[in-house]
């Protein structure tokens, strides 16, 4: 049955032609499957603006249409109506001036209506029009989330109390009579719709002495939920029909329960994950919200800037070693991990992930959840995994030394894996490990990277507007980016507004600290360096911190100074410290700024001259290298997947070396080959080819000869034996006597 208010607009578009009789007519019978108001409908689809449901309705009806949402209501005129009344005959009180009251209604034909508000309220009644979905919210919004219903369920319990002592001891038939009660089943059906509504991930249930406090979290801070205080009384109900609806006991209050339910909303199936605690005063609730549906998460959607995303993508496409997430519990760590996944993945791998829990269904991916139950953790789903013949393989979390051995086993076998650490930035991911007892050599030789991230809340575009920066805060910014114009320091924040529920934020965005390995650092960790020296190499290379990551996003007016001093903390030391690598402008990357710099890298690969070179910076090696031509075969196994040159897999090709070094080796070639490609190379350590090494190398720098044609190519060894590599070291130390000695 259609309803008042949708036959009235529905009427009123008719007549006003701005559509068609044949599309309302296909929007009603959608509606009618679910609870919207064609009004919602019409705005969540953006067939029709909010102007201009209010022109039409205004005509139709002869009344002056608002924006009640762009109006502040006095609550103390929301206190002299009860509840009951404005909820059953479906009006908001918006003015009493002496005895004359102002409403905004959705449905103006209803005569009763004024005849009611007349007789028990003795006020004459004044209306104004508003659309259905404005009404609901602001009833919501001054009278609480389901006030009508608690209403009615007092009016016919009203001696219930909150935490009496016999109410602990009611029988379970009483219990569970109150936990399925159809009342109590809508409140906690609402309860559940409105933090879906306002996107929040977790609802959390807190009993106090003389209250319970209903939260939701938003964005990643918690907000109050607009429950009426009455809401109280039915603690014991809403804790016995959570519990129903996850499998849990109702009987049990004395020990923590964790379960789960699957329930629809709207056109939107969700995963709930219901955790109960005892406390003083109660059980405790805290349900997450997940959305059951297929995820498909992108690299760029998670706020990775140009150069950032460059890095990031240069080590999820690596063909083996380990990628570690790190970051404390809630910084999006999985998120990131999922987007990796969904980059790579393709017909020709096989991808296995093992997770605690799985949260987002992913398509073409095997996914484990990990159930130490059965004696399902994460290595012994690991050691299973391998079995399997995957190709990537995500672990969730990398907790003991037996899982973080495991995972980095399986990398120098020629796996990529993804995983996380509860770390506070990249370089403390080294020590954690070393702390688990890992070998340091392990650790060099596997693994590619670590990623550091936090969250932090993106300003809502709708009240976005520019403040002063004070100057305190601007000489930070300006210290910590190498800023020399403090002019282009311009900061941002939210006004606040219903979109962004007053908060002035709408959503989240990561900021990142990549770190990446090389050989300065490999050596570090050989070194067994503290992560504070390690992270001062990185920084001379290149890396960017936390919070120079989300100094820039604040330039950008994407966040605001304050979520970034909350999410990070300055580094001043070891920024100092560092000399300047790659500055850049406000808000702006390196890598689009400095297009001169690197006017290849859309190629993928880099033609230097050798006399643009810094001797300095080529000197800095863990290895020795020495001078010396030796015969060498090597053959494509990996091309840059982005590279525009791309060489035939299927050549042999033989040359000689220009240096080695157990680190890596320098070849000459008439072609240069792609940065980031893979070869299978075969050195000859004498002139009989008696005695050789063979690994795989990567290209990390291409030079192009002056005098000639020719190019060096550079090349550092990625799976190299421990007694390849010891037996290159003998032999440069070799010829290294052997000079000193001439």
């Amino acid at each position: 049955m259609i309803k008042p208010f949708d036959k009235t607009l529905y009427d009123a578009l008719v007549v006003s032609g701005i559509l068609a009789k044949e599309s309302l007519d296909t929007y009603l019978k959608t509606i009618q499957l679910t609870e919207e108001s064609l009004d919602t409908y019409l705005l969540r689809n953006g067939f029709i603006t909010k102007q201009q449901i209010l022109s039409v309705l205004g005509k139709a009806c002869k009344l002056e249409a608002i924006d009640l949402q762009a109006l502040r209501i006095d609550q103390s005129v929301v206190d002299k109506i009860p509840v009951k009344i404005a909820w059953y005959y479906h009006f908001m009180p918006l003015h009493l001036d002496y005895k004359i009251l102002t409403i905004a209604v959705s449905s103006p034909l209803d005569i009763k209506l004024q005849d009611e508000i007349r007789l028990h309220l003795g006020l004459e009644p004044r209306m104004v029009l508003v659309t259905e979905k404005d009404l609901m919210d602001a009833l919501k919004k001054y009278y609480g989330l389901a006030a009508d219903m608690i209403d009615r369920i007092l009016t016919k319990e009203p001696d219930r109390k909150v935490f009496s002592d016999d109410a602990q001891n009611k029988r379970v038939e009483d219990l569970d009579q109150k936990g399925t009660d159809a009342s109590v089943g809508k409140l906690v059906n609402q309860i559940i719709l409105e933090a879906y509504r306002k996107r929040a991930t977790d609802i959390h249930i807190e009993p106090y002495r003389d209250k319970v406090r209903f939260r939701y979290r938003i964005d990643g801070s918690l907000v109050d939920a607009n429950l009426p205080a009455d809401v109280k009384h039915f603690m014991l109900a809403i804790i016995s029909r959570i519990k129903i609806m996850s499998n849990l006991s109702i009987v049990e209050k004395r020990i923590p329960q964790d379960g789960s339910a699957v329930v629809k909303v709207q056109d939107q199936t969700l995963d709930l994950r219901v955790s109960t605690i005892p406390t003083p005063q109660g059980e405790s609730i805290v349900i997450r919200i997940l959305p059951t549906k297929v995820m498909k998460f992108k690299l760029e959607e998670l706020g990775l800037d140009n150069e950032n995303l460059y890095v990031f993508r240069s080590l999820i496409h690596k063909p083996h070693g380990v990628l570690f997430v790190t970051g404390p519990t809630g910084s999006g760590k999985t998120t990131t991990l999922y987007a990796c996944l969904h980059e790579i993945n393709s017909v020709e791998r096989k991808v296995v992930t093992i997770e605690d829990p799985v949260e987002y269904e992913m398509e073409n991916i095997t996914q484990i959840q990990v159930n130490p139950k059965t004696g399902l953790t994460f290595s012994a789903g690991l050691r299973s995994v391998l079995r399997h013949d995957p190709d990537i393989i995500m672990v969730g979390e990398v907790r003991d030394f037996e899982t973080a051995e495991i995972a980095i086993r399986t990398a120098l076998t020629g796996h990529l894996v993804f995983s996380t650490l509860h770390t506070n930035d990249a370089a403390s991911g080294i020590t954690r490990l070393i702390e688990m007892n890992i070998e340091p050599y392990l650790i060099s030789s596997s693994i590619e990277g670590f990623v550091a991230q936090r969250l932090v809340r993106v300003i809502c575009e709708n009240c976005k507007h520019e403040i002063a920066c004070p100057a305190e805060l601007k000489a930070e910014i300006a210290s910590d980016l190498r800023i020399d114009n403090l002019s282009r320091i311009r900061i941002f924040e939210g006004q606040g507004c219903d979109r962004c529920n007053g908060t002035g934020y709408y959503g989240r965005t990561a900021i990142y600290e990549i770190l990446v390995m090389n050989d300065l650092i490999r050596k570090a960790i050989f070194d067994r360096a503290q992560a504070e020296t390690i992270k001062q190499i990185a920084l001379s290379q290149g890396m960017r911190t936390l919070r120079q990551d989300g100094w820039r996003r604040v330039l950008q007016g994407i966040t605001t100074p304050a979520e970034v001093v909350h999410a990070t903390t300055r580094e001043q030391q070891i920024l100092a410290s560092v000399p300047v690598v790659n500055p850049f402008d406000a808000g702006q990357s390196s890598l689009t700024q400095k297009k001169d710099a690197a006017p290849d890298q859309h190629r993928n690969y880099r033609i230097i001259h050798k006399s643009d070179l810094d001797e300095k910076k080529q000197d800095e090696r863990v290895y020795p290298r020495v001078d010396q031509s030796l015969g060498v075969l090597y053959r494509i196994f990996q091309s840059n997947p982005e590279a525009i040159v791309v060489q035939a897999k299927d050549i042999e090709y033989t040359t000689t070396t220009k240096n080695i070094g157990a680190g890596g080796v320098a070849v000459c070639s008439d072609n240069p080959l792609p940065v980031g490609s893979v070869i299978e190379i075969r050195v000859y350590l004498d002139d009989q080819k008696k005695d050789s090494i063979e690994c795989l190398a990567k290209v990390c720098r291409v030079e192009k000869e002056r005098e000639d044609e020719r190019y060096s190519i550079v090349v550092y060894f990625l799976d190299i034996s421990s007694a390849d590599r010891n037996k290159i070291v003998q032999f440069v130390n070799d010829k290294i006597k052997s000079l000193s000695h001439h």
